[in-house]
């Protein structure tokens, strides 16, 4: 059994593309193009060379040693932190770019919850210049205000989205709205393993470079180029999903992918979709879906504005139906405390967003001589205002 994705776009039961009609032709495009011009020599060229020296790849792998010594186990933090724009995301909208810019599109819309993608997204675009369109909620636009102000200072123009709970379910919505009036020039940059296929795969692709560097760097550090386990948290995935590419097939590499609890997995104020969710329709893809009896979409909550997406990327659907990998709720309080830890322990702020993954090490024990891989997918500059206020700083 594969846990990569079939020829017909699914993961297991999740995937496939549910679009209307009038987005048929954009989506199709990418399908029939996207591993084309993937696989061509001199897109590879130009996407390795931008990673190598315009994001700073490859991402250091680093080994954590007083968080090691305090939970007694081997942890290894991948420092995706450290990319150009602080997170994994430029990874891919580098990726798509040059896809846009193939398939002759330019104009770029993208969404965006926790700001880093947009943020990620206005890059490349000042980068290629390119005109470049964010949507993201307006609530989010409040709690992530200093990746507003990057976003406009790099040329983008970003429209807040004033529907629903104005979080980032609501800005995707806006984006694929934008997406069916503006068919023929526009590229629609998702910032994460879901949407319609191609868009899972696609991206999924693109973050692969994780695992790449985590296999080869784990041989350096440790003579094996397996971790026995690598974790990461889940809000749409891609982090997770770039961190376990490599690994999916590789049942001797146990995958833990942590998703947001909030107040509380059954407060009402959560964002645990693999515990909460039902198979359901969302922005075009087969997934587990926080959803209502009636099939009316939850409303999902985190502290962290990356983790309260009220789905998840079909891949990562497929590894949880299918017991692949092990998913953990952490709550508001614990991944604070978790982010607060990593800060006096080793001097890195993270996101709240990987601090979810932190806190894992507190309920979950793993033996001296394990490998524990954890995805720090962005840095806490973002978050500062968070954590003054939590703590009261």
């Amino acid at each position: 059994m594969s846990y990569n994705i079939d020829q017909n776009g699914y993961y297991g039961q999740f995937g496939g593309a549910f679009i209307p009609e009038m987005l048929y032709p954009n989506v199709e495009e990418l399908r029939q193009n996207y591993l084309s011009i993937m696989n061509e020599d001199s897109f590879k060229k130009e996407f390795n060379q931008l990673l190598k020296d315009y994001v700073g790849r490859p991402s250091p792998l680093y080994f954590a040693k007083r968080l090691s010594k305090k939970y007694n186990t081997k942890i290894y933090l991948k420092r995706e932190d450290l990319n150009h724009t602080g997170a994994h995301k430029i990874n891919n909208t580098i990726g798509q770019i040059l896809m846009a810019k193939r398939l002759g599109k330019t104009r770029i819309i993208a969404e965006t919850g926790a700001g880093q993608h947009g943020v990620a997204t206005a890059t490349v675009c000042a980068l290629m210049g390119i005109e470049c369109i964010v949507y993201m909620g307006a609530i989010d636009i409040e709690r992530q205000a200093p990746n507003v102000s990057r976003m406009k200072m790099l040329g983008a123009t970003v429209i807040p989205a004033q529907s629903g709970s104005k979080t980032l379910k609501d800005a995707t919505n806006e984006a694929i709205r934008d997406w069916i009036n503006n068919p023929i020039d526009t590229h629609y940059i998702i910032g994460s393993v879901v949407g319609p296929h191609p868009y899972p795969d696609m991206v999924a692709k693109f973050q692969s470079v994780i695992s790449e560097e985590i296999k080869n760097q784990l041989l350096e550090h440790e003579g094996q180029s397996k971790p026995n386990y690598v974790m990461a948290c889940v809000g749409g995935g891609s982090n997770a999903a770039g961190a376990f590419y490599q690994f999916l097939d590789d049942l001797d590499v146990n995958l833990i992918a942590v998703e947001a609890a909030g107040k509380g997995i059954n407060s009402g104020l959560s964002a645990a979709t693999s515990t909460l969710g039902k198979v359901g329709i969302i922005h075009g893809s087969k997934t587990l879906l926080m959803q209502s009896d009636d099939g009316q979409i939850t409303e999902p909550y985190s502290i962290s504005a990356g983790l309260d997406y009220p789905g998840i990327g079909p891949m990562h659907a497929n590894l949880y139906d299918k017991n692949r990998a092990e998913f953990i709720a952490i709550s508001d309080d614990d991944a604070m405390a978790a982010g607060l830890e990593l800060c006096k322990l080793e001097g890195i702020i993270p996101a709240i967003e990987t601090s979810h993954s932190l806190a894992v090490f507190k309920y979950k024990k793993f033996k001296p001589d394990d490998i524990v891989v954890l995805n720090l997918s962005g840095r806490g500059d973002k978050d500062l205002n968070t954590y003054i206020n939590y703590f009261n700083l």
